[in-house]
């Protein structure tokens, strides 16, 4: 059955493989079961009923784009869309969570539409490949700022905005520790290098008492305060018409730039950048988007810590559908779930970062109308903390470098359009 639904042979793969990378992907993203109730709750949400909805569109998301899309990518309630909910749409409009949840809804169908006439797809294959790749370079710096924030290895800093952090701290000294480890097995070709080291770190945070060992069992609480709940008639006010197009704007681009990296790490795109199956693909996270909103929470999207899950072999969708157990069983587990703390799944982030890096070295650095779009795309998302915004940088600075040139019949399209919102959306919405 399993060969059946997701082809284990066709994809070089196997089923301890494909479990071992649904392990890695989901503590890797496991953070947000914690971190989505703690900034959602902000708005007056019930937390435990959020919690519930985030393991719940998680795992909802995740099974939907295993089984339709065959893909290794999960999915769950996405970090910067769920700051963009409560800090300038309930706490900074002034609109309640229930019509901020409305603007969810309807930007996802919006969403889905998008998808269903395929103007998403080709939206995406419309991107030239030295840009699919800055973006898949500019997710790794991002995701390594991420992880060397959460091991305390970079701190921020008033005059500098970053600097070194306190590397006596033993986290950040676990941190360190796990990076290695992952690196030694990885030269060595242990399978599951990465999972080893977030157990390993984890185990020895335990022991040493740093990290609490929150227990094995709790029963979920009820998803009633949050379930049902959003206004959709509130979120047609004319005055929302700019934060749905927001939510809909920035989850476009952040799926996008997710896709592409990981279907490109995972060997699922092909040499001419087109990726097979990306239709059904959107269809996923649209739907889990809209479900997502029903069940309490804010956009649901794909995860690039799935690229974690691709690092440790994951190729079909089965490492998808893996995740999306491992939420649900998360609902009962959740303290067992947390005792994994931020500097355990820190190293794998970053050496998902060093990865992905790789790219850039297919890029044709002796062209001045590439290499400039492509360095400003990369170093935009960290520095901006935005896979978004770095996107929208790319594909204006894109445009513009192939005008000033002289080379405009180079350009496409739907890269002029997309270079057009990107104008419009930095406008508006920065």
């Amino acid at each position: 059955m399993l060969e059946r639904l997701f082809q284990l042979k066709a994809h070089n793969t196997t089923l301890r493989t494909e479990v071992l990378a649904g392990l890695t992907t989901f503590l890797t993203m496991a953070y947000i079961l914690f971190v989505n109730p703690s900034i959602l709750g902000e708005t007056g949400m019930d937390k435990g009923a959020i919690f519930v909805a985030t393991c719940l569109a998680a795992a909802f998301g995740s099974a939907v784009m295993g089984l339709i899309a065959n893909y290794p990518i999960a999915l769950a309630p996405g970090m910067g869309l769920n700051a963009f909910f409560t800090y300038t749409v309930v706490m900074g409009m002034g609109y309640t969570w229930q019509v901020a949840l409305g603007a969810v809804f309807i930007s996802a169908c919006l969403f889905l539409l998008l998808s269903v006439f395929k103007i998403r797809e080709w939206i995406i294959n419309s991107i030239p490949m030295d840009l699919r790749t800055a973006i898949a370079a500019g997710i790794g710096l991002f995701l390594a700022l991420v992880a060397l924030q959460n091991a305390g290895v970079v701190v921020d800093n008033a005059n500098t905005l970053v600097s070194l952090g306190n590397l006596g701290k033993p986290e950040a000294l676990l941190a360190i520790l796990g990076f290695f480890l992952i690196i030694g097995l990885e030269a060595r070709r242990i399978t599951g290098a990465v999972l080893i080291s977030i157990l390993l770190i984890t185990v020895i945070s335990i022991a040493l008492g740093i990290t609490p060992f929150g227990g094995v069992v709790s029963m979920p609480p009820s998803l009633a305060p949050t379930f049902l709940q959003l206004d959709i008639m509130g979120a047609l006010d004319i005055g929302l018409v700019s934060v749905v197009f927001a939510f809909l704007f920035v989850d476009l681009f952040d799926n996008s730039g997710t896709l592409i990296a990981v279907a490109k790490k995972a060997g699922l795109m092909r040499k001419d950048g087109y990726m097979p199956k990306m239709g059904r693909a959107l269809l996923a996270d649209s739907t889990a988007a809209m479900a997502g909103s029903l069940l309490g929470t804010s956009t649901t999207t794909s995860y690039v810590e799935s690229a974690a899950g691709v690092s440790a072999g994951g190729r079909t969708g089965l490492t998808a559908c893996v995740v999306a157990v491992l939420f649900l069983l998360a609902l009962f587990f959740a303290p067992l779930a947390g005792s994994v703390p931020a500097f355990a799944t820190a190293p794998a982030l970053l050496f998902v970062a060093v990865l992905m890096m790789a790219g850039l070295a297919e890029v044709d650095w002796h062209d001045i109308t590439v290499a400039a779009p492509v360095l400003v795309t990369a170093l935009a998302m960290p520095l901006t903390f935005s896979i978004a915004t770095g996107i929208a940088f790319g594909f204006i600075t894109w445009v513009i470098a192939k005008v000033l040139a002289g080379r405009w019949r180079e350009l496409n399209l739907m890269l002029v359009i997309l270079a057009l919102f990107c104008v419009v959306k930095l406008s508006l919405f920065s």
